[in-house]
């Protein structure tokens, strides 16, 4: 087990100082304006406010929390409870942001998505960190980014995501793909549309995949983010960091032309893209619609109970892809300001966030990706249990009927997949008005995805319009 012996890694260390640092601050409130209640601590349970778990019912978010308890059982007042909100990322936002303004609520942690952290912080909803700046040198750096605002830190990375590429093996070696034209982690968007293009060529008429590949484009945040890949290819930027828009109708056009060429109807699994989500892509995925998919690292996870092993692998998404991923932070009415700093800094530990990493999220901390053989954290043991059975204690019996394991190898080659992608990932815009800039991009965007000849010069001067007064707040 790692962390036992007499040597502490550096970002153990770190942590220890930061955890140090937050209950230090836990009476001076940590917004602007302290919040009357922010230094009283009333009695337990830590509220702790989050959307629904992808992992499922009693997923790895809920096993946290029930580790946080065992660690805690003789302390009532350190207990903590999670709260999943329903509904998907736009509903979740709407409930966070009407509980924490009325009051009408106890959270004391908020898991918010990492895009709506400006608009927390600028509303003095959530509680500054002390200091100018967090600083753990384990955590990703571009992830580390997303929780700050206005040179101050608000929040800590829980866990983060990133689109990955996946691949049917199967579908590709039917078509007579030779091995050095398969899916690299170093693939560009023209190596993918080559192999596409190629998909079928050796396969007799009814066995090809009904079209080469599929992602989200419904008109929800799925399709933003596929929006956003697009632009980050184009070398396209709608913001600067402070949120200052700073796109024009020329540059606009450019992302959108590099968007449309991505989601190209002879290549794209169109209508039914049209309309999909994560998870009806997936569907597709797993069905044999497609031979490739643009989805998140749950996908990987999601797919051993449909597809054998030799079937499926992945890779990083050709260019940068746009982080996603959920941050903690404390509501600035926390009645329990001080444990809810303690439970903050548990469940984005080290060994935390290697339980992530196993369930299926991407983990924040570059020490998860690590080999536990270089001392790499492990995962809480009865997490790991309560997860899949029979890991832990080394039970072949006991994982019968279980989700397949990955082999030493797929799940290295998942991580590493993970990692990189990351390292390279951008931001989607940063702005206090996130909700309003969004949808302004996604109605112009799928409008021009209905459109038979869509005229992208007045779509670049309309999603110029919108964004300029979304972006400003009107």
């Amino acid at each position: 087990m790692s962390g036992t012996g007499t040597r502490r890694p550096a970002h153990v260390l770190v942590r220890g100082c930061l955890l140090l640092a937050l209950l230090a601050a836990c009476t001076e409130g940590g917004t602007d304006s302290p919040s009357p209640t922010a230094g009283t601590q009333a009695p337990g349970p830590i509220i702790v406010a989050s959307g629904l778990d992808v992992t499922g019912s009693g997923g790895v978010r809920q096993q946290l929390i029930a580790e946080w308890n065992r660690q805690h059982e003789d302390e009532p007042a350190l207990r903590a409870q999670l709260v999943e909100l329903p509904g998907g990322a736009d509903q979740q936002r709407s409930q966070l942001l009407g509980a924490l303004q009325s009051g009408s609520a106890a959270y004391d942690l908020v898991n918010l998505d990492v895009t709506w952290i400006p608009e927390f912080a600028e509303a003095g909803l959530i509680q500054a960190l002390p200091g100018p700046d967090v600083e753990d040198p384990d955590v990703i750096p571009e992830v580390l980014s997303t929780t700050r605002w206005k040179s101050r830190t608000y929040a800590l990375p829980f866990n983060t995501d990133v689109g990955l590429l996946y691949y049917r093996k199967d579908l590709i070696e039917q078509s007579g793909i030779n091995e050095n034209r398969r899916p690299t982690g170093d693939w560009s968007w023209r190596n993918l549309y080559d192999s596409i293009a190629t998909l079928g060529s050796a396969q007799p008429e009814g066995d090809e995949p009904e079209k080469g590949w599929t992602t989200q484009l419904a008109p929800y945040e799925g399709l933003t983010v596929n929006v956003m890949d697009a632009f980050a290819a184009a070398d396209v930027q709608l913001a600067s960091a402070d949120g200052r828009y700073t796109a024009t109708p020329d540059t606009l056009k450019k992302g959108l032309q590099e968007f449309l060429t991505h989601v190209d109807d002879n290549r794209t699994l169109r209508p039914r893209a049209l309309t999909s989500n994560e998870d009806a892509t997936l569907d597709d995925f797993a069905q044999g619609r497609v031979a490739y998919m643009r989805n998140w690292p749950y996908a990987f996870g999601a797919l051993q109970s449909r597809l054998a092993p030799e079937q499926y692998a992945v890779v990083p998404l050709p260019g940068r892809s746009v982080l996603g991923g959920q941050n903690l932070a404390v509501s600035a009415a926390s009645p329990r300001s001080a444990a809810a700093r303690e439970l903050l800094a548990f469940l984005t530990g080290p060994r935390s966030e290697r339980c992530l990493l196993d369930a299926g999220f991407a983990a924040t901390r570059l020490s998860s990706y690590s080999s536990e053989k270089t001392g790499s954290p492990t995962c809480w043991e009865a997490v790991t249990e309560a997860l899949r059975p029979g890991t832990a204690s080394g039970d072949p019996a006991a994982r019968e009927g279980s989700a397949r394991i990955p082999s030493e190898r797929e799940r290295s080659e998942y991580i590493g997949s993970i990692r990189r992608a990351l390292e390279e990932a951008v931001q989607r815009p940063r702005t206090p008005y996130y909700g309003a800039c969004t949808r302004a991009l996604q109605s112009t965007v799928h409008g021009l995805l209905t459109e038979e000849s869509p005229d992208l010069d007045a779509a670049a001067e309309q999603l110029d319009e919108a964004l300029g007064e979304a972006f400003a707040g009107r």
